[in-house]
This record gives C-alpha cells, structure tokens and sequence, in this order.
C-alpha cells in the first residue's frame, strides 16, 4: 500500500478499480477523507481512489526512459553504475549491494538514497530539487 505523505498533486499512480490497472495522475489528495482523486484514460477518467486501490510505480531504466532521460555513457561508473541524465538533473543507480544505492544530483545539491525509491518519490525529489514537476 501506497503511504498518503508521498502523494502530491502531478504524481504518477497505478490505479486498481474493479481488478483492473490503470496508470493514473494524481489531481488532488484529501488528507482528511484519506482518497486521492486520480485522472486515467489521458485524463478523460477521473474517480476518487482510497489508498488501498493505489499502487506506486516502481523506479527502473524503463520508467526513467519513458520521462525523457537519457543512459548517459560518459559518466556511468564501468559497470558499477549507470547515469540517467535529463537536462542539469540526473539519477545514478548503483548495483545492488552499494551504499549509497542510488543518487540524486542537479547543480550543485546532490542526495544519496541507500534504497530504492518509486516513481512518485522521484517525482518529489525532482521537484523539491528543480522547482518543477516531473512528468
């Protein structure tokens, strides 16, 4: 189950509605009631979701790939690690077993995360970092 403080407005989610999986995005979260209101269907679709029908994404080169990053050779760490870059931010994922696990960097702020993160995470770290909304 997903926690209700990771979730912001512009998160990414999966949806769970009658068995049925949808990625979805997050248009607004009620801390009081504990749903989140999620558009689906390229926001055609928007329902309220209580927490155990919402699912993160999990955080992997396919993902960061679909977010318009790109594997970026140069900088990767001879097979020990592998850098995404988009613009001035990038990921760097360690193997398995490496402290830290993975690393956050833009500017001059870099984060060292000792486990693995989901999707939405990313998307709070990249804005606390950027100012700007991954999607």
């Amino acid at each position: 189950m997903i926690s209700l403080h990771h979730l912001k407005t512009g998160d990414s989610v999966i949806t769970n509605y009658g068995g049925v999986e949808k990625p979805g995005k997050i248009l607004q979260v009620d801390h009081e009631d504990k749903k989140v209101l999620v558009a689906t269907d390229n926001n055609t679709n928007e329902f309220w979701y209580d927490l155990d029908n919402l699912y993160s994404i999990p955080l992997d080169e396919a993902t960061l790939l679909k977010l318009q990053f790109h594997l970026d050779n140069s900088q990767s760490g001879g097979g020990t690690s592998k850098v995404y870059v988009r613009g001035p931010f990038s990921v760097r994922m360690f193997e398995p077993g490496n402290k830290p696990l993975m690393q956050l960097h833009y500017r001059d702020e870099t984060r060292n995360l000792n486990a693995p993160i989901t999707l939405n995470e990313l998307q709070n770290h990249y804005h606390g970092m950027t100012n700007f909304h991954l999607e």
